[in-house]
């Protein structure tokens, strides 16, 4: 037996922890009196409502899904930096501040877990389709992810795929120039359907190592079709978290068979582009030449894991496959480039990492982050069993007045400076997490930080950018964050932009 610190003392101004020992026996917490405090034990945790199917219709009758981070930060606010949510099969404890951020993540394990799309799994359960790692725990994802994690996220990696993101990024930008020209030297629109394929047509110049011709006046049927797919695919995966999948297919429910519908065409699209990879490569073998070594192309991740021969054509299949489903983080975040470039459209740009940080904060592509704790822990002087499931709540952090100074203003120099130190300081690692953290972050990080940064520096020194107005986005939630109505933008080109 032994005795640990149960939790640190955090003020929110509505709940405050408390500084206690808790015993710890056969890595378990015991609940109970300890000294002058005591651990309260999980059901005393606030919560939105005992009921799950109750909060599950309440959700619907309130249309929550579209303001799930809206409805976190209100209840924040309402119940303090920890509550409880049961919503039809989901349950969860969601955390607000980063020092409760990094004891979660400290106990986190070897393999982390992060929340299942059960829909996803689902789908590839009944079609017989391989799992990749978004959709696997345990060994079986370590396995995958080491292999993945060469091709795109180590620095050699990273070094080959650059080259075809800044490729896209000037075809955009040319693109672009063309259409302004006609109007005169200036445009004004909604660039939104634009974003989204510049992602697409990024990520799949990067992932199979081809061009899939977005940018044209009339993109093809399959194009067009594949675009549906994975806005669809977005749609309709919220909803479906919260109800049983199996259940919604024996009943032939609509919502599923758009989400199943979707998701196939997606995987024909994914299925088409290895078949040509995997002749391209017996091709190569077959004339003695190194596959895509010709003018020093790179293949694409696709090529790359083709030609190490480390992962089945099963598992290349459904990694890549989710590789571009994962993508759409990245197509939200173009997609929001619109939100970024309203609010910053004359800064200083040296550095674009730190302003793109600084933009996540506010505008997280996905609201939460999930981990299941292999042990005990607490949290708020709340006991946290081992194996629940805990979301960092990231949209509510990044504009709590408790995390950041200020929080709605947006000040890149709030991460290089040091007066945001005392109270904040503890756990302060740990207020930017757009992109996960550690073992499990997200494998296409990245392509998307440098698809953002590529993109927007050349639309900086191609464009002068200007809206309307200067008043804050409303966003919707989906699977990820996006504008409710997207913003207009006008874009003039500048006299010194490169041709």
């Amino acid at each position: 037996m032994r005795r640990i610190p149960a939790c640190r003392s955090v003020a929110l101004g509505v709940k405050r922890g408390f500084c206690v020992a808790a015993t710890v026996e056969d890595g378990k917490v015991k609940v109970g009196d300890v000294g002058k405090g005591r651990v309260r034990s999980f059901q005393e945790i606030p919560h939105t409502g005992r009921s799950s199917w109750v909060n599950l219709l309440r959700f619907w009758k309130e249309d929550r899904f579209r303001q799930l981070h809206k409805h976190m930060e209100r209840t924040f606010s309402a119940l303090g930096p920890i509550y409880r949510e049961n919503v039809g099969t989901l349950s969860s404890v969601n955390i607000l501040l980063p020092a409760d951020v990094a004891e979660l993540f400290q106990s986190e394990g070897l393999h982390p877990r992060r929340m299942l799309l059960q829909p996803w799994a689902t789908h590839r359960e009944i079609r017989q389709h391989s799992k990749g790692v978004f959709l696997k725990n345990g060994e079986e994802w370590r396995s995958d992810r080491l292999q993945l994690n060469k091709e795109v996220m180590m620095s050699g990696a990273v070094q080959r795929f650059l080259p075809l993101l800044d490729e896209v990024a000037r075809d955009f930008c040319r693109m672009l120039q063309v259409r302004v020209e006609k109007e005169g030297r200036s445009l004004t629109m909604d660039p939104s359907p634009d974003l989204f394929r510049f992602a697409l047509e990024a990520s799949c110049h990067v992932i199979y190592g081809e061009r899939i011709g977005l940018f044209s006046s009339s993109p093809s049927l399959e194009s067009q079709k594949f675009i549906w797919a994975v806005e669809r695919m977005l749609a309709t995966t919220p909803p479906l978290l919260y109800l049983p999948p199996r259940l919604l297919l024996r009943l032939s429910a609509p919502l599923w068979t758009q989400h199943a519908t979707a998701w196939d065409h997606i995987f024909s699209h994914a299925e088409a582009r290895i078949q040509r990879g995997y002749q391209h490569l017996e091709s190569s073998q077959g004339r003695g030449s190194v596959p895509g070594a010709a003018g020093g192309r790179y293949p694409g991740v696709l090529g790359q894991l083709m030609e190490k021969g480390q992962l089945s054509l099963d598992l290349i299949k459904a990694n890549i496959t989710e590789l571009m489903a994962g993508g759409v983080d990245t197509v939200s975040r173009e997609r929001r480039q619109s939100v970024r470039l309203r609010r910053k459209a004359k800064g200083d740009m040296q550095d674009k990492h730190v302003f793109c940080v600084c933009f996540l904060r506010l505008y997280p592509v996905g609201i939460t982050v999930q981990r299941y704790p292999v042990k005990d822990i607490v949290l708020q002087n709340y006991h946290i069993p081992a194996g629940t499931m805990v979301q960092a709540c990231l949209y509510p952090m990044g504009r709590s007045p408790e995390v950041f100074q200020d929080p709605l203003r947006f000040d890149p120099t709030r991460w290089s400076s040091g007066r945001e130190e005392g109270r904040r300081a503890e756990g302060a690692g740990f207020r930017s997490l757009a992109f996960g953290f550690g073992a499990r972050q997200c494998v296409g990080r990245r392509i998307a930080e440098n698809e953002m940064q590529l993109f927007l520096m050349h639309m900086l020194l191609s464009f002068h950018l200007s809206v309307s107005s200067s008043e804050d986005l409303k966003t919707t939630a989906t699977l990820i964050l996006q504008p409710e109505t997207p913003p207009r933008i006008t874009f003039s080109r500048l006299s010194s932009a490169p041709i």
